[in-house]
């Protein structure tokens, strides 16, 4: 019988403001938690690949084994593998795929990775069974979610406590946990991992120059992306609020004593 797929909505989708700050991830400011336990000849499936800066720095730890990026945009792919081609990658393909319900035989990867894509799935525990599915006996799970009500910066600044409320009504609205870097563990003793390391990691912008590239992001994402699109279509937010909260940002970014951080959880679970 078919596998039943579940609800994934995508929040943010694929502006340019978006990709702005996927573009930037590494496996080193984003996945570090993992980087230990590579070794060369690794199978590895990254779940919700995006344009594939990460999923590359996996191919090239991994020189001897190979790395299957998916996502379920099909467009946004043909960004990875652009990344991939203009590394000279070989050890690397992309495919369309579901977490809810993986075109993949049972124990065929080394470790199944996902990367800020828990937190948008219908259901995050079903999600984390299909990735242990596909990981061989002895593999990995890797997860890491930020969590958004954990977020917190310096001055006080009102828009942004309006921008954090309205995100994560949006979020939830669209069937995901903005909140999920908290519920990891929880989320993987349901699915029935035992073999688990939780443990916490940041992102803080505080530089002149980061200030203005997470300000210069945010503010373009909540006037000019699908996000915006589903905060104005669902009721949640009118234009004029989205510019407001766009506003707020661009002035906490001018601040000179502005700082930010993003709190994310992570799990790193043993099959």
């Amino acid at each position: 019988m078919p596998k039943t797929r579940e609800t994934a909505v995508y929040t943010h989708g694929h502006h340019e403001s978006v990709l702005r700050s996927h573009t930037w991830r590494t496996a080193a400011n984003s996945a570090a938690y993992l980087l230990g336990v590579l070794r060369p000849s690794m199978k590895i499936l990254d779940i919700g690949c995006g344009p594939g800066t990460i999923t590359a720095d996996l191919a090239e730890l991994v020189p001897d084994g190979h790395v299957t990026g998916v996502d379920r945009a099909p467009d946004i792919l043909d960004r990875a593998r652009a990344t991939a081609d203009a590394r000279g990658l070989r050890n690397v393909d992309f495919a369309v795929a579901d977490v809810h319900a993986l075109d993949h035989p049972d124990d065929t990867f080394c470790v199944v990775h996902a990367h800020q894509v828990l937190q948008h799935v219908g259901d995050p525990v079903r999600a984390l069974r299909e990735m242990a599915r596909v990981t061989r006996p002895g593999g990995y799970i890797a997860v890491r979610d930020a969590d958004y009500e954990a977020m917190t910066w310096f001055p006080v600044s009102p828009g942004l406590d309006d921008w954090l409320d309205l995100y994560r009504r949006v979020a939830r609205a669209n069937g995901g946990e903005p909140d999920a870097g908290r519920r990891l563990r929880s989320w993987a003793l349901r699915a029935g991992l035992t073999d688990i390391t939780a443990t916490s990691a940041t992102w803080t912008f505080s530089t002149e120059e980061e200030r203005a590239w997470w300000s210069g992001l945010w503010a373009d994402r909540t006037v000019a992306s699908a996000y915006a699109d589903r905060a104005t279509g669902g009721g949640h937010a009118t234009p004029q609020e989205l510019r407001a909260i766009s506003e707020a940002w661009r002035e906490w970014g001018l601040r000179e004593d502005g700082w930010f951080s993003v709190l994310h959880g992570e799990i790193l679970c043993r099959k």
